[in-house]
């Protein structure tokens, strides 16, 4: 069983972060909104394992780059991070191999809207 149940991702400029998400994962995002809530789900499964949030009304949740890191699983790094940059993402750290035997190499890079997102991948 994962460790990871769920995971949020928050912004302030939702439209443009649906549209980044789509792209880099390659899939249409479920969107609901509940109240002046909006929520874009990465769907596995028939259960949301992501959302891309914005929340006017929780000032304090809000795009950063710094605090928890999270790393999504990437097919080709170097083509995630190609699609994350053609989308307007930032690149804070390029492709670099993890110096413990039997890890794969991972990058960092901004989304448009500010959060550090890791990505990593075996090859």
């Amino acid at each position: 069983k994962s460790m990871i149940a769920f995971f949020e991702i928050p912004t302030n400029d939702f439209d443009k972060s649906v549209i980044f998400y789509q792209a880099l994962f390659g899939e249409t995002l479920e969107v609901s909104q509940f109240g002046d809530e909006k929520m874009a789900c990465l769907m596995k499964d028939g259960k949301s394992v992501c959302s891309i949030s914005s929340a006017p009304s929780f000032p304090d949740f809000a795009p950063s780059n710094g605090g928890v890191l999270v790393y999504l699983q990437s097919k080709d790094l170097d083509t995630d991070v190609k699609t994350a940059l053609d989308n307007g993402a930032t690149l804070m750290t390029p492709k670099t191999k993890i110096q413990v035997d039997g890890w794969g190499y991972f990058a960092i890079i901004a989304d448009p809207v500010g959060n550090s997102i890791g990505l990593y991948a075996d090859k």
